[in-house]
């Protein structure tokens, strides 16, 4: 949380400030791609050493995360929103016109925001990919929250409800948030 992703597309940068992420806890989380042990080459990235991408579709959208822990360990971290900060203005056109929080609230509007149309960069390196986490720099933040995750099968209560979802708190670009709980700073100090 408040560190800057980014994305080189060529022709310049896209980036914003991570503010919303869940974690997927491997084979024991029933959310997870991982779960029970299920492998194959669609979710082949969570099974590589921690810095590989794991970049899946859904529908006609992309998904961006990151393996975080050793080879054959499939734990990963989904980022889920950014508060953009560079090429707004592509990305604006990448989203159709789209702006504000509709611009990146939510994972597949930040890849479509960035203009990833494919699974391309699955399986990548992050630092042999045109897509970057800045760890040398954060951005100070009020507060991070722990929140249930977006979208997990109630099906299974215990998981359902795990605060594996965070966030910066008051951040417009959140991917469910209440307008009466935006912070005019974003939430940083």
């Amino acid at each position: 949380m408040g560190r800057t992703l980014s994305f080189n597309n060529g022709n310049e940068l896209l980036s914003g400030t991570i503010v919303e992420a869940e974690a997927y806890v491997g084979v024991k989380d029933r959310a997870a791609h991982s779960y029970g042990g299920r492998r194959s080459q669609a979710n082949e990235g969570l099974y590589r050493p921690g810095g590989s991408l794991y970049i899946y579709s859904q529908r006609q959208y992309f998904f961006f995360d990151v393996a975080c822990q050793a080879e054959g360990e499939p734990q990963g971290v989904l980022i889920r929103a950014i508060d953009p900060l560079t090429g707004i203005d592509t990305m604006i056109k990448n989203r159709n016109g789209k702006t504000g929080p509709l611009l990146t609230n939510g994972p597949g509007k930040m890849m479509q925001a960035f203009g990833i149309t494919s699974r391309k960069w699955d399986l990548a390196r992050l630092e042999d990919s045109p897509f970057d986490i800045d760890i040398n720099h954060k951005r100070k933040i009020e507060k991070i929250t722990a929140l249930p995750r977006v979208g997990i099968n109630q099906s299974d209560p215990k998981w359902a409800k795990k605060k594996l979802r965070f966030i910066v708190a008051g951040n417009p670009y959140v991917s469910d948030i209440k307008k009466k709980d935006v912070k005019k700073n974003h939430g940083f100090i």
